[in-house]
């Protein structure tokens, strides 16, 4: 059996810039939600059996407390933030399997889930559906993929290593050099893209990275100031990489069966007819621009 594990949070932002405005009869923004739903049933009109969406119940997380500069709420518009209850309330009622995460992020949820997962040996495949970089850490061979549904490429564990130029097991130590401009941490100065995998596609984490350039023989430009900025910057280089690393440690099932979708509850006819019922509008410019 396949399991697909669905970023909730990246799902509705997607879909907030992407469709129309859409007001229900009591004036709230329900458009996203709306987009949410009819891609998460489309997932499952389309033969997807396994089915949990994890979203972020509290943008902050325990990761606002290591790193002031980590991502908030502020600056999300209230027409988008105040649809995630009512995404995890329709999912809900359709019969989805939610995690609304509050002490976690919802990227958390899911690295949790892929491993429980995969213990599971009638799992043939697990599926991250998301873009976000950081959950390419959880990519193993071609048994546990990143699919991102809006340009519908598939990242198995060569891909990822295409992509970054680093195993997924280097992912955290990658974005701790070169930072998470969306999550909020600036990575170190100086290490980009390019050095930060050569050098990690050699020596696959911070700790292994001799202190002198001359060990490193690999092709990155500038590397006694790289290896001089990684020396001062030490301690920040860990405190990013756990940022970056994903926690594992949260029970969300018991069994990959609590995942089988088995149809909507009663309760999702009232939404649906709500959400039915909402008066779409035409994209203004500003939001035009954004999708």
């Amino acid at each position: 059996m396949e399991i697909h594990l669905i970023d909730g949070t990246y799902e509705l932002f997607r879909h907030y810039y992407a469709l129309p405005s859409a007001h229900d009869r009591e004036g709230h923004e329900v458009a996203a939600v709306r987009g949410v739903l009819a891609s998460v049933l489309g997932m499952i009109k389309g033969g997807a059996t396994h089915i949990a969406v994890a979203t972020d119940h509290v943008i902050e997380s325990f990761r606002n407390q290591l790193w002031p500069g980590y991502k908030t709420g502020e600056g999300i518009e209230p027409d988008l933030l105040a649809q995630f209850p009512l995404l995890e309330e329709v999912l809900t009622a359709a019969g989805i399997v939610v995690w609304p995460m509050v002490e976690f992020e919802a990227d958390d949820a899911i690295a949790a889930a892929v491993i429980a997962a995969s213990k599971e040996k009638s799992v043939t495949r697990v599926i991250i559906c998301t873009p976000d970089k950081d959950l390419a850490q959880c990519v193993s061979g071609t048994r546990i993929v990143q699919l991102n549904r809006r340009t519908r490429v598939t990242l198995d564990e060569s891909g990822v290593m295409q992509k970054f130029g680093v195993s997924p097991e280097s992912i955290p130590d990658y974005l701790a050099l070169v930072g998470d401009a969306a999550d909020g941490y600036p990575g170190l100065p100086g290490w980009g893209t390019k050095s930060s995998a050569a050098v990690l596609a050699k020596f696959l984490h911070l700790e292994a990275i001799p202190k002198d350039c001359c060990e490193w023989r690999v092709n990155a430009a500038n590397a006694g100031s790289l290896a001089a900025t990684l020396c001062r910057e030490w301690e920040n280089a860990l405190l990013f990489r756990r940022l970056a690393t994903l926690r594992t440690d949260i029970r969300l099932f018991d069994d990959v069966d609590q995942l089988r979708w088995r149809g909507p509850t009663p309760a999702f006819d009232v939404l649906a007819a709500r959400l039915d019922a909402a008066r779409s509008e035409r994209v203004g410019p500003a939001q035009a621009e954004k999708s």
